[in-house]
């Protein structure tokens, strides 16, 4: 377990392996958990780092605001004060939105983006999230923890199909504010990164399953519409979680994205993977 202190709390990380540096970017209500398997496999060949947004996970909770710009700002110190000059980001959920404003706001900082079941424009969000970015709503489910914790437990089989994800985020969401959960959810349902979409000079890819039922799994038609160049991949049989639904599936064609020369044009196509029968690890409790 690892920390940085920055000029609004402290960021906890992970790291694993040696190797060029990759930074992972977790989503709303997540935390770096979610990567562990990509971590486990992606290790072998790169220095690949996980980090938790301010008011999510072990990182601080201290803040007054939780907004994707704020948690640019994360992104941009983290790299500072561990000396990474310049790295590919791989953002999952609003993880991928972070990744992509990074690339606008800083390009000198990213080598190559990928996005996973990433919004583009905050509207596509389901409508209960959508909900949950208002203070009223989140108030009061904060107020019902406990029945919103079960919800969430019978929900899970539809978000994702991996038998560890209910208690992963039971485990996640214990660890989260109201305000985290609140003000990151509503700065993300009103962000709209089309129009900046073709700052982006850097390779990049989205990674979408096409039974997302959190994000609106035909968001990669924005992505490539803004970055004609962006190499897409689908999951048929994926949701929101394709890291988790076919880790190893998700993490050769991610570790072969990250494999080719910054140099290297990137083709403008889509590819649907088929599902793999895999053999994973096992994740911390």
């Amino acid at each position: 377990m690892s920390s940085i202190t920055t000029d609004q709390g402290i960021v906890h990380y992970e790291v694993y392996g040696r190797g060029k540096p990759v930074i992972l970017l977790h989503g709303w209500l997540g935390s770096w958990g979610l990567w562990q398997e990509t971590m486990a496999f992606l290790g072998r060949y790169y220095r690949t780092y996980a980090l938790d947004f301010w008011g999510f996970g072990e990182s601080g909770k201290k803040r007054e605001t939780y907004a994707v710009q704020d948690f640019v700002s994360l992104v941009n110190q983290f790299m500072e004060q561990l000396g990474i000059m310049r790295a590919p980001l791989v953002g999952h959920s609003m993880g991928g939105t972070v990744s992509l404003s990074v690339a606008i706001r800083y390009p000198e900082r990213v080598s190559k983006v990928v996005v996973v079941g990433s919004p583009i424009v905050g509207s596509s969000l389901a409508f209960p999230l959508k909900l949950a970015g208002y203070r009223p709503i989140a108030f009061m489910l904060f107020n019902m923890m406990g029945a919103f914790r079960l919800g969430m437990r019978i929900a899970s089989p539809i978000i994702c199909r991996d038998e560890r994800f209910a208690d992963m985020m039971d485990r996640d969401l214990s660890r989260t504010t109201l305000e985290s959960f609140l003000l990151s959810i509503a700065s993300l349902r009103r962000t709209d990164l089309r129009p900046m979409l073709d700052q982006i000079k850097v390779p990049a890819m989205g990674m979408y399953g096409d039974r997302d039922v959190i994000v609106h799994p035909k968001q990669w038609q924005p992505m490539q519409k803004g970055i004609p160049q962006a190499h897409i991949e689908r999951f048929p049989v994926a949701g929101h979680f394709p890291m988790l639904e076919e880790p190893q599936n998700f993490a050769e064609k991610l570790k072969t994205f990250l494999d080719r020369e910054e140099e290297e044009p990137v083709q403008t196509r889509q590819t649907q993977s088929s599902p793999l029968n895999t053999t994973s690890v096992t994740l911390a409790p």
